[in-house]
């Protein structure tokens, strides 16, 4: 079976490059598979993000904020985004947006099965199931087939547990969020809440780690009794939804194109940020690459900019500075958080500032430790 495009993967990356071809009159007409072995039925993330203007997907956004806050020990801001809004998409909102849209192109097809393989024959890109093989013209990629080795030496780990919660009475203010509260214990890795309320009675309240490895699962439950109970003084609630997730960090470099015709793309291809975890607004900034490639009849080979290039050194020096534990994750985030406002942080956090800026990002921390580790990522 031979297509235009195959997307292998169903998830962030894969069905925001399958709605921007859709939405590209040049290109809704192609044939495309979309294949992944499981079906997206279930709210199983919530992804979070800032940019200054609507994008392709803001009339599913769940909540919006101007204001953030931080909170360290003994330091609190709160903090007006300016021109920035952060906001939060649902799992199931995104899943069932772009699935209901494609569905209207006879030429979109979706194919739920485990892949094996991937690879380039004869100059076609060629994916095998554990039933079929398929063949197209480009495969974008999203699955981990081509994920270098993360151990606790090269990567450190973003991981979570959220929990949305609904109070019985009005105990939340939704017009401000709660980015990074670092009061809580450090003793695993870097550790913080997270808390977006998205009304007077309900909110997500995540717990984060950046750190080598996992804890045991009834350790994340705990946690976040304990900060609901103390730090948010709410007795009563009930769980509405929860949800976990594992992101790496790591010095390690993804492939962008590891086969001819074959295009990694989201965290497979690098773009999560390294540094921070965060990557929706950069996959959808690499799929505007891609479809431009498509409209203009290039070969899609994925060049790394010379910003970008900085952009990856800046995001692995960072990580090196916390592996080596040159610094603690909560010094370097309250540091900044003390020095920086806050559209700088965004902007230098969204791969959208300048060197200058930059510049003064980093001269907010000690200097020898990341003058240590920056030339040791050169």
């Amino acid at each position: 079976m031979k297509y235009d495009y195959i997307i292998a993967g169903s998830g962030c990356a894969g069905l925001s490059l399958l709605y921007k071809i859709l939405q590209t009159p040049s290109l809704q007409n192609k044939s495309i598979l979309v294949i992944d072995k499981d079906q997206k039925k279930s709210n199983d993330r919530t992804w979070c993000f800032w940019e200054k203007n609507p994008g392709p997907f803001e009339s599913i956004v769940y909540a919006k904020w101007n204001k953030l806050e931080f909170l360290s020990t003994d330091f609190k801001k709160e903090l007006d985004l300016e021109s920035y809004t952060y906001k939060m998409i649902q799992g199931i909102d995104f899943y069932n947006f772009v699935i209901n849209y494609a569905k209207k192109f006879k030429n979109v097809s979706f194919v739920q099965e485990s892949i094996n393989s991937i690879d380039n024959i004869d100059k076609k890109a060629v994916l095998k199931t554990t039933k079929n093989r398929y063949t197209a013209n480009y495969i974008f990629n999203s699955t981990n087939l081509f994920n270098p080795k993360i151990n606790e030496q090269n990567s450190l780990l973003q991981h979570f547990k959220g929990w949305l919660i609904k109070t019985e009475k009005p105990v939340f203010n939704p017009e401000i969020g709660r980015l990074m509260d670092f009061r809580v214990s450090q003793e695993n890795g870097a550790t913080f809440m997270y808390v977006l309320p998205t009304s007077t009675t309900e909110a997500l309240v995540e717990y984060t780690l950046f750190s080598p490895r996992v804890l045991d699962k009834e350790v994340y439950t705990l946690e976040l009794k304990k900060y609901i109970k103390e730090e948010l003084e709410i007795d009563n609630y009930t769980l509405i939804h929860q949800e976990s997730g594992v992101i790496p960090m790591s010095l390690e470099k993804f492939e962008q194109n590891p086969k001819l015709n074959v295009i990694n793309i989201g965290t497979s291809g690098g773009y999560t940020k390294a540094s921070s975890g965060y990557t929706f607004q950069f996959i959808q900034k690499n799929i505007i690459e891609i479809i431009n490639n498509l409209v203009e009849g290039n070969n899609i080979i994925q060049q790394t900019s010379f910003k970008n290039k900085y952009y990856q050194w800046s995001d692995r020096t960072l990580i090196d500075v916390l592996l080596s534990n040159k610094l603690t994750g909560k010094d370097v985030f309250t540091k900044m958080f003390q020095k920086v406002p806050i559209e700088k942080i965004l902007a230098f956090l969204g791969n959208e500032s300048s060197f200058l800026e930059d510049f003064k990002v980093f001269t907010s921390f000690p200097v020898k430790p990341f003058l240590t580790s920056g030339i040791k990522q050169l």
